[in-house]
């Protein structure tokens, strides 16, 4: 068969520019989700990102899968309008191959292994770290892709701080939020709340029923808050809570009312001791829950329940050049799934894992080290490793490599749904390597990172095609997959006042057995951003691309390539308010991000997509 090698290449550029009065944002940032450790971005040898609340805070009245897609090496694809089911792809790989964690508590679905981003608003989010490289070795199953951690807001200061926003737009959507933090002597704590309503449109792009061309509307109302005590310096206790809760209707061609409701809750208690100066310990408990309650038609309802119980003990020992962690991970789940009441899965597993992390750096040289045993009541024990090196050619330059073990289990409805699921399943495995030149001078910033992932008993979801008895589909192995890319970002400026970001990518993520193309991973996809800034203004300007795709495995289905084009303005009234409008899909481009074809219905609609649409909002900040 006719192998296909990467003749491209994935590039992401990102070019910062402020007004005088601003400096040029450093690449120095701290992380915690490349090592579980807080850790300079500029030791760093695995690929991540860092998206702050500037650049949240530009896209209000979007979804967070509009955000993630702005970022190096991530697709994303959508069924339908705001509110409908949101997959990312983290450097061609699956949506179930990636971690999800919000304030530390791992929120995907044990059914589907995917996540409902389209719940998780970004009014209640301050930032995000994507680590594009597998973690297994430190995070555990389904790290095969990378880990994307989320962080609510909280309060920086020891001063109350009060802030909302309100904002309405096309399609008869309006949202509104608030939100507060403070502190009294060794206390902080804060709470926010949010809501997005909207009419919304049709989920199908042109159905030939008369009943699916009516618009599907979409509600959400979330909420989060914490609280943080420091009993004794060095020692404290803090606990969490998120809570989101969607309904959303859909098209399938029946009467009655057909939508989703979707419940995540995650709550959990953080206790922080720093034994001696030398050695910190952090012992956490979370509890994620998940729930959906679709209604299909007048006669068929259904329900999808999971429970993770998550128990975390880290140690972080500081060495003279670097820190050395243990930890002990435990992770319960409980999965139920019912039809019309009546139990069609429920299943129960748990895994332990000990780790063991080592990250340092001594003069030009940095390295990070990691090693973790699963111990799984369900599916036995996997060992999985990485390693990294880092070498500071000068000043400004900076070489590094990397190598990382991976796995994923199969979900509970891989394994055992209904006239779907195989029990016979074996896990997902991969061995990725990368390597990556960086260069951070006093104004050019980039990084070219290039990178070859091997993904063996690759599990794909089939509609048609299944053996006899698999009338609801079918997860079957596919053998071997082979990801290959390159990533290049940076940062140049090329005026006082002016900010330009761009990124395109080009990959080849392949099965080995049919050289097809991945279900709707595009080769080439890309950002170009053109931001202004100036007094009181700041204007910002997109233009997303992205190649043809094929919408399923056997590539019969194609997806069209697509470019579109958004904008933000914003204007300061005065230090606490600002009035910001953003306009997305200004060219009103008809495009398809996924469809409802298959080999027994190829004239299926495609799922619909926004036309050109309109947000403004008023927004309000007293520090």
């Amino acid at each position: 068969m006719k192998k296909r090698t990467l003749l491209g290449t994935i590039t992401t550029i990102s070019f910062n520019i402020y007004a005088a009065d601003n400096t040029l944002t450093s690449l120095d940032e701290v992380v915690v989700t490349s090592s579980r450790t807080p850790q300079s971005t500029k030791t760093v040898t695995g690929d991540i990102t860092v998206i702050d609340s500037e650049e949240i805070n530009r896209l209000q009245g979007g979804a967070l899968a509009d955000l993630l897609r702005l970022q190096p090496g991530v697709q994303t694809y959508t069924n339908g309008g705001m509110g409908t089911s949101s997959n990312i792809s983290l450097r061609g790989t699956n949506d179930n191959q990636l971690i999800v964690l919000v304030d530390g508590v791992r929120i995907n679905s044990g059914t589907t292994g995917t996540t409902a981003f389209e719940n998780i608003p970004l009014a209640l989010i301050e930032r995000i770290e994507i680590l594009r490289s597998p973690a297994s070795s430190l995070y555990g199953s389904d790290a095969i892709g990378g880990v994307v951690q989320i962080f609510t807001k909280r309060g920086k200061g020891n001063k109350t701080h009060l802030y909302g926003s309100a904002g309405a737009g096309s399609y008869d959507s309006y949202t509104g939020n608030a939100g507060f933090d403070t502190a009294y002597k060794a206390l902080k704590l804060g709470a926010q709340i949010s809501n997005y309503d909207t009419h919304g449109i049709s989920a199908k792009k042109h159905p030939p029923s008369v009943i699916d061309k009516d618009r599907d509307g979409y509600y959400n109302f979330s909420s989060s808050t914490y609280a943080d005590l420091t009993f004794a310096p060095g020692h404290s206790l803090g606990i969490h809570y998120l809570e989101s809760k969607g309904h959303n209707e859909y098209d399938n061609a029946y009467a009655g009312g057909n939508y989703l409701e979707r419940h995540q809750q995650g709550y959990g208690v953080a206790l922080k001791n720093a034994m001696t100066e030398h050695w910190n310990s952090k012992l956490e408990y979370n509890i994620g829950f998940d729930r959906s309650f679709s209604v299909s038609s007048a006669t068929l309802n259904s329900n999808i329940e999971t429970e993770q119980r998550q128990l975390s003990w880290q140690h972080d020992y500081s060495l003279t050049h670097g820190t050395f962690t243990f930890a002990y991970d435990r992770l319960e789940q409980d999965v139920l799934t019912q039809s019309n009441g009546s139990n069609l899965l429920k299943r129960s597993r748990n895994n332990n894992a000990f780790v063991l992390g080592y990250v340092g750096s001594f003069e030009a040289h940095s390295t990070q080290l990691s090693l973790r045993k699963d111990y799984n009541s369900q599916f036995g024990n996997y060992t999985t490793g990485g390693i990294g090196y880092g070498y500071a050619l000068s000043q400004e330059w900076r070489l590094t490599a990397q190598y990382g073990s991976s796995f994923r289990a199969p979900t509970f409805n891989q394994l055992y749904y209904p006239s779907f699921g195989n029990a016979n399943l074996p896990s997902e495995k991969a061995d990725n390597i990368e390597a990556s030149a960086r260069y951070q001078g006093q104004t050019l910033q980039a990084k070219l990172t290039v990178f070859d992932n091997h993904i063996r008993n690759f599990i794909q979801t089939l509609n048609s095609g299944c053996p006899a008895g698999f009338s609801n589909g079918c997860a079957i192995n596919a053998g071997k997959v082979e990801v290959q890319g390159i990533t290049l970002e940076g940062s140049l400026p090329i005026a006082e006042q002016w900010l330009v970001t761009a990124n395109a990518t080009v990959q080849s993520p392949r099965s080995d057995a049919t050289d097809n193309l991945l279900a709707r991973r595009a080769q080439r996809y890309g950002n170009f951003i053109l931001q202004y800034k100036s007094g009181p203004w700041n204007w910002d300007s997109e233009v997303s691309a992205s190649s043809m795709r094929y919408d399923d495995a056997a590539n019969q289905f194609r997806l069209s390539g697509y470019a579109l084009l958004n904008t933000t303005l914003g204007y300061q009234i005065n230090p606490h308010w600002k009035l910001q409008i953003r306009a997305n899909n200004i060219l009103d481009k008809d495009y398809a991000l996924a469809s409802t074809k298959t080999v027994s219905r190829p004239n299926n609609p495609y799922y619909n997509t926004m036309g050109s649409n309109v947000f403004i909002s008023l927004n309000y900040d007293l520090k």
